[in-house]
């Protein structure tokens, strides 16, 4: 995204007005860590700059699958998450003395009118996208998702980004509506940028641990990558490799690298659907040996060529050893 894999141009919503907005309401809404900086998204060099800075670190190596059998049987595979997650106080209340009928009404009229404070403000939601959208058209493109990834202090190639697109269901990089913008916070539940940097990681930590919800993101995850204005169905294999890089940033499969490698050396037109969802079950029924694969059962022939020329080149490597063996065991 901001310097993201590809930037997309679609014809934009019309045009709405933009208001400005006062700097004092500007700073409630974003509560901004940093000033803003504007750069562009390139379409060119770009796909390479998640490889290295998949997790968001930029010299950190992906960490390897700890728990991977754990994702569930279906298509399922996120960084080390901070706990340092702000927590309001609730023991207040509790500590008052009782008040009879009187004070009981009143807390509970607390209560609930604090319950009501923390529901996302749809003035505020809408204030925040209109920051970032472009100065006269209804949509936040590249150059806006940049300025926001720079206020959420994340790099635009980072895990967190991604699932950031997901929660907001994003139809495609490099641009936000401001439909897709606005429910998608409210479906997250903040309004602001310290909000929604709090709840990124609690949402990471819930995508290692629930295979449902990382099935969902791994899924969108291929729609996302698709052009969709030129009517892509098909995910290019480079842009492929770079998402599923990405998707598995904390959850990599023991398959992945040399998965990966395969795709990189052959001449493979790209990865449709079917195959993009059903490697999450290739990758967590077939062993690291590839023991357990049977070319009998109903698997793409992609998985079929991989599993042949990874075989091809196990049977090179012993018959490699066997010549040194016997080579060694002649002058003996």
């Amino acid at each position: 995204m901001g310097n993201c894999f590809s930037c997309f141009k679609v014809p934009p919503p019309p045009s709405a007005s933009n208001r400005p907005i006062s700097q004092d309401h500007k700073e409630d809404t974003m509560e901004l860590r940093g000033p803003y900086s504007s750069s562009s998204c390139s379409q060119t060099g770009t796909l390479t700059t998640v490889e290295t800075h998949a997790n968001g670190n930029r010299k950190s190596p992906l960490t390897a699958l700890g728990t991977f059998n754990n994702v569930g049987s279906d298509n399922c595979g996120s960084l080390p998450v901070s706990q340092n997650n702000p927590r309001l106080s609730r023991g207040f209340y509790s500590r008052l003395p009782p008040l009879g009928r009187s004070g009981t009404s009143s807390t509970l009229n607390l209560n609930a009118d604090s319950k009501q404070q923390r529901e996302p403000s749809e003035s505020k939601l809408n204030a925040l996208f209109d920051l970032y959208k472009e100065p006269h058209e209804d949509i936040i493109l590249a150059d806006g998702i940049e300025r926001l990834c720079e206020d959420l202090q994340l790099s635009p190639d980072e895990f967190k980004v991604l699932v950031l697109a997901w929660k907001l269901n994003a139809e495609q990089m490099c641009q936000f509506t401001r439909q897709e913008f606005v429910t998608g916070l409210r479906s997250m539940k903040v309004d602001s940028i310290r909000g929604i940097q709090a709840r990124l990681p609690e949402l990471v930590q819930e995508l290692t641990v629930n295979g449902d919800l990382f099935k969902d993101l791994y899924r969108f995850t291929f729609r996302f990558g698709l052009d969709v204005g030129a009517g892509q169905r098909i995910l290019p294999v480079d842009m492929a490799v770079v998402l599923w890089r990405l998707v598995f940033t904390i959850r990599e499969p023991p398959l992945l690298a040399r998965w990966l490698r395969f795709l990189e050396s052959h001449h493979v037109r790209g990865i449709p659907r079917d195959t993009w969802n059903m490697f999450l079950n290739f990758a967590e029924n077939i062993g690291d040996d590839l023991g357990a694969y049977d070319d009998a059962e109903a698997w793409p022939s992609l998985f079929d060529d991989f599993v042949e020329h990874e075989n091809d080149q196990m049977n090179q490597n012993v018959t490699k050893d066997d010549l040194i063996k016997d080579s060694a065991a002649e002058k003996d």
